[in-house]
């Protein structure tokens, strides 16, 4: 068969290889990328469902809040973990209902200033425009009151205003918020009903901050605590940040909730069910993990880059146990040889080779033993048999036995030659 006549291979396959190359490398693109939007899917949820939290763009979101501390330098951060609120700064929580749990929110943080926002509107999604509501009235006041329910309970009330300048106690001139149209205040605290079990305490005090000059109270401190409850969240929402006026007073207000002179604003959305919990996939990709994937990664490569670069055909492997009665016989004695028994081989050796001396050399039926033996020798040669065979019953190392298997062998050939 000529040149021209061989059929070419690399027209015959399939796939050529630069084509199955790409095809391994999207496909290990494509999985890598989805371990890591597998772990990070969490952190990239837009939040744009209309509700009332910080990365909503809805009127009663605190998107534009939180937008303007960034531009302004306070080191606003969206928190999704509650295992994070251990932080010192100021952390403010939009509770959207009464009966969300803020249990998390009130452990350990009676020395951290802490802003609870109270729900104000019942709200549903605008069919035309994605992430905005349309209100459909306000809550019950039942709702805002439950939020710090059990353990703190308010009566509270809404009236209306007129665009006024609300009354500030012990706030900064800077803090100077007017009232919305609609606005919702807390007029008083009722103390709970105390367990048999527990001890009397002293009545918890409302030390208000803001007011509406009429006796309702909308910025509180909850006691000693830096508890602080803003009682309408139109003072901070979207739409209640439209004049830049408000929008100045609004932050005035937060730093003067929080004293510290380096500050950072931390605004929960874990109540608002955009939390989630540490990933092992996510530790994977931060440090210290990140350097170990990284190694794995590489030395996946190597690996893969060494698969590609071998040369020349795959050598088959070897049969276990090959054919032959030559084989047999070396397989038989490479275990002997490996049970450390070769050394008591020379006696039966010898033993063979007078058994098979005795009948080609015709010896008598009845000579068995040494008098096979006396036989043997009496036939003469250079070298009689019993010094042979007592030298192969004698050995009791490997080359010891071989010198007496050849002695043994080049006898039996002497006399056969004979």
């Amino acid at each position: 068969m000529s040149a021209t006549d061989r059929p070419d291979r690399q027209e015959d396959a399939l796939f050529s290889a630069r084509t199955v190359a790409l095809l391994l490398a999207f496909g290990i693109i494509g999985f890598a990328g989805m371990l890591v939007l597998g772990a990070y899917a969490p952190d990239l949820r837009s939040g744009q469902n209309g509700g009332a939290h910080a990365l909503s763009n809805a009127a009663t979101g605190y998107r534009a809040l939180v937008e303007l501390a960034e531009a302004t330098g306070r080191n606003p951060r969206i928190v999704r973990d509650p295992h994070l609120f251990n932080t010192a700064d100021l952390l403010v929580v939009t509770p959207e209902s009464g009966a969300t749990n803020i249990t998390a929110a009130l452990q350990d943080r009676d020395y951290k200033p802490t802003l609870f926002v109270l729900p104000k509107w019942q709200t549903k999604a605008d069919p035309e425009h994605a992430g905005w509501v349309q209100r459909i009235g306000l809550l019950p006041l039942a709702e805002p009151i439950g939020v710090l329910a059990p353990g703190v309970r308010f009566t509270m009330r809404r009236e209306r205003m007129a665009d006024r300048k609300l009354v500030t106690v012990g706030l900064p001139p800077a803090v100077a918020l007017r009232s919305p149209r609609i606005l919702q205040v807390i007029t008083g605290i009722t103390a709970p009903e105390p367990d048999e079990d527990e001890e009397e305490t002293e009545p918890l005090v409302l030390r208000p901050l803001v007011t509406d000059g009429n006796g309702g109270i909308v910025l509180a401190r909850l006691g000693d605590a830096q508890r602080y409850v803003l009682a309408d969240p139109d003072l901070i929402s979207n739409r209640g940040l439209r004049t830049a006026a408000q929008a100045a007073a609004a932050l005035a207000m937060l730093d003067a909730l929080d004293e510290r002179p380096t500050k950072g604003i931390a605004f929960d959305v874990s109540f608002n069910g955009f939390g989630h919990a540490q990933s092992p996939l996510k530790l994977a990709f931060e440090p210290p993990f990140l350097a170990v994937t990284i190694t794995l990664a590489a030395a996946l490569l190597l690996v893969g880059l060494n698969a590609l670069a071998r040369f020349g055909p795959i050598a088959p492997r070897e049969r276990a146990i090959a054919y032959g009665k030559a084989v047999l016989v070396d397989n038989s004695a490479a275990l002997v040889r490996r049970a450390g028994r070769e050394a008591g081989m020379g006696a039966r050796y010898a033993a063979v080779v007078r058994d098979r001396a005795a009948r080609v050399f015709g010896a008598p039926p009845r000579l068995h033993d040494a008098a096979l033996v006396s036989y043997l020798d009496s036939l003469g040669g250079a070298a009689p048999f019993s010094p042979l065979m007592r030298d192969a019953e004698q050995a009791t190392d490997r080359p010891a036995l071989l010198r007496a298997a050849r002695a043994l062998h080049a006898w039996q050939a002497t006399k056969m030659e004979r």
